[in-house]
């Protein structure tokens, strides 16, 4: 799978972190795993094949793009601030901007993301080894990187080593790559077999142990690695290039003229435009205001204020910029605050289940939300059977607030109604860094001093936010996690993560019994012992308040120019942008009309329009 699938990043704030859902086991499964690569350590040789394997593929599975798709022209996108490298791993690498390039170097094989089949994109065939925890792979022979050299088992043994190494300074792909990837065997140029350290089911396989190949050619690992490759452009197997790069203002992807999977069964027909610019804009009111000036061509709407006020400008009315909703099928964000555990304060459970009751969500729901969200439940929510239904968040409730406080002592307050203890107030930074989200955050401000608590609305620009969530300096964080194919809990929850700057858990969380469970978890190989684990464990954390839910939406919204053309099924179930220009998986969808382009503009500049456009689609609502 893409291996910007194998964790969860940081989401609606425009921060990403590696991502896994299996991380850490028993220290006999690690010594055992260790051993094993001791004695069967990556090579280039060539071993010999098992005799046997029944080898499959998909060719028959429905394409989602359009036939109807025109190839040229330029769409321009924006970011809220400009990457600190190119790299894709270590330092400072884990920002927006990465998503663009990952999604640019393609997985072996994918999930259809209507049915959930497996489909071949870098491999043309795949195999099963009784062990159940190997996967054999034919890469296809016309695979090429964007200087045009082949693509070939090599680069997949040299990506075990890449991952593998101190060189690139990132201690989770050092982590997981020895750990979970126990071996790359190598059987002809193009045929290898991928080792994973547990027993899963197939589908599973192709995630949990997905690694895309690294162009041996190019990397030269040593102690300068990090600072040689910060601004080199890697090559890639995926339909687009990096091209100019306008420092601190924006970066150019170009199509590639005669990309090799161009006519293959599921990537065709798509990624359209010649070139992608991404902008950087800083503020989003400014952005919105480049977009309706027609600046830029695509703005994500699916913020109500967006959706309902904001698009009846006149660009809107006169049929320039159409605006589309489109329900979907997924797994939802865990978005919400993050409380921090190194902050004495909220080590009190009491104090962190009054903060949960003074948060005043219902509200934001109905004002400033218009209804269109709903309140998240719990942490992992969508995951179908792994997913605990049973969970409810903390209501809005003042007198349990005071009845909690009261517990720990938090009885006098100070002049301005807020809760004291000797010398100490009940008062936290709540940090955030995007301020599409500053009206909501106000909101619950005000909500919770009613309480007695006091949160201090503290907005970082996303990098600095990032910097700030991830070195644990946060008291309480306003943030969401994209989602994983199964839900993930040693990367946010387990003691091994706590205390410790750059890892996922972001709370300081640590408690040994529920290391225990996600220890089982991730040893399970049996499906309802994993969702009965799963079940305990998201109860287990929901209990803790040190994750409190905010809000969910089952839909994606996007305002775009009319030259902009979608298939007839719009997009797939799975879809969570309409325009994403990238995506294996769900991207590059959709495509630009040049003669509606030329007659938009001649349009505009006569002051004439067209009908609007305003559509609701419920092909995959719930």
């Amino acid at each position: 799978m893409n291996n910007t699938h194998t964790g969860q990043n940081m989401i609606g704030l425009s921060l990403f972190e590696p991502r896994n859902d299996s991380k850490e086991y028993g220290q006999l499964a690690f010594m055992l795993i260790f051993l094993i690569i001791l004695i069967t350590p990556c090579s280039s040789q060539a071993a010999k094949l098992p005799e046997g394997l029944t080898w499959l593929t998909n060719n028959a599975s429905p394409e989602w793009s359009s036939a109807q798709a025109e190839k040229g022209g330029l769409v321009r996108l924006n970011i809220s601030s400009f990457p600190p490298t190119l790299r894709t791993v270590g330092p400072d690498s884990n920002n927006s901007f990465r998503s663009f390039l990952l999604d640019n170097q393609l997985p072996l094989v994918e999930m259809h993301p209507n049915s959930g089949e497996i489909i071949p994109v870098l491999a043309s065939h795949w195999a099963y080894d009784d062990d159940r925890k190997t996967v054999y792979y034919k890469i296809k022979p016309h695979a090429r990187w964007s200087d045009g050299k082949p693509i070939t088992a090599d680069d997949f043994i040299f990506a075990l080593k890449f991952n593998r190494s101190k060189s690139i300074v990132a201690p989770w792909y050092n982590k997981h790559y020895s750990e979970e990837v126990v071996d790359i065997i190598k059987y002809d140029p193009l045929t290898i077999a991928v080792i994973g350290a547990r027993a899963k089911p197939q589908q599973d396989l192709h995630y949990y142990y997905s690694i895309q190949p690294r162009a041996k050619h190019f990397h030269q690992l040593d102690k300068n690695w990090v600072n040689r490759y910060n601004w080199k452009i890697e090559p890639n197997s995926g339909a687009y290039q990096v091209g100019k790069i306008r420092k601190g203002k924006s970066i150019e992807f170009l199509r590639k003229t005669n990309w090799w999977a161009q006519e293959d069964r599921y990537l065709r027909h798509r990624f359209n435009a010649d070139q992608v610019l991404v902008k950087v804009v800083r503020d989003p009111n400014t952005a919105f205001k480049y977009f309706e000036r027609g600046e830029l061509d695509i703005f994500n709407l699916t913020l109500p204020k967006l959706w309902h006020e904001k698009s009846n400008s006149p660009m809107f009315q006169k049929g320039f910029i159409h605006k589309l909703s489109f329900y979907n099928q997924t797994e939802q964000s865990a978005s919400g605050l993050f409380l921090n555990l190194e902050n004495k304060k909220l080590q009190d459970i009491n104090v962190r289940k009054a903060i949960a009751h003074g948060l005043n969500f219902n509200k934001i729901i109905k004002q400033l939300l218009r209804n269109d969200y709903q309140r998240l439940p719990s942490f992992h929510t969508g995951y179908g059977d792994y997913s605990n239904t049973d969970i409810k968040p903390l209501s809005f409730d003042l007198t349990k607030v005071s009845e909690l406080l009261n517990k720990s002592n938090w009885k006098e307050k100070d002049s301005r109604g807020i809760r004291i203890k000797g010398k100490q107030r009940l008062s936290f930074n709540l940090s955030y860094g995007n301020k599409l989200h500053e009206a909501q955050i106000i909101v619950l401000a005000e909500e919770a001093k009613k309480a007695g608590i006091e949160l201090k609305p503290q907005y970082l620009e996303s990098t600095s936010f990032y910097k700030n969530v991830i070195e644990k300096k946060h008291d309480i964080a306003w943030l969401g996690w994209s989602t994983g194919f199964r839900p993930a809990y040693w990367q946010h929850f387990h003691s091994d993560n706590a205390h410790k700057p750059q890892t996922n858990n972001i709370t300081n969380f640590a408690n040994k019994e529920v290391d225990g469970l996600i220890n089982q978890y991730r040893l399970s190989t049996d499906e309802q012992e994993r969702i009965h684990l799963a079940h305990t464990i998201e109860k287990r954390i929901a209990d803790e308040s040190i994750f409190i839910p905010s809000t969910m939406v089952p839909f994606t919204r996007a305002g775009f120019w009319r030259w902009l053309k979608l298939p007839e099924s719009i997009a797939t179930k799975s879809s969570k942008s309409l325009f994403d220009p990238f995506n294996p998986t769900t991207g590059g969808l959709f495509w630009i009309d040049a003669k509606v382009k030329i007659d938009s503009l001649s349009a505009k500049r006569s002051g004439n329009g067209f009908e609007s456009s305003s559509v609701i689609n419920t092909d995959y609502k719930n």
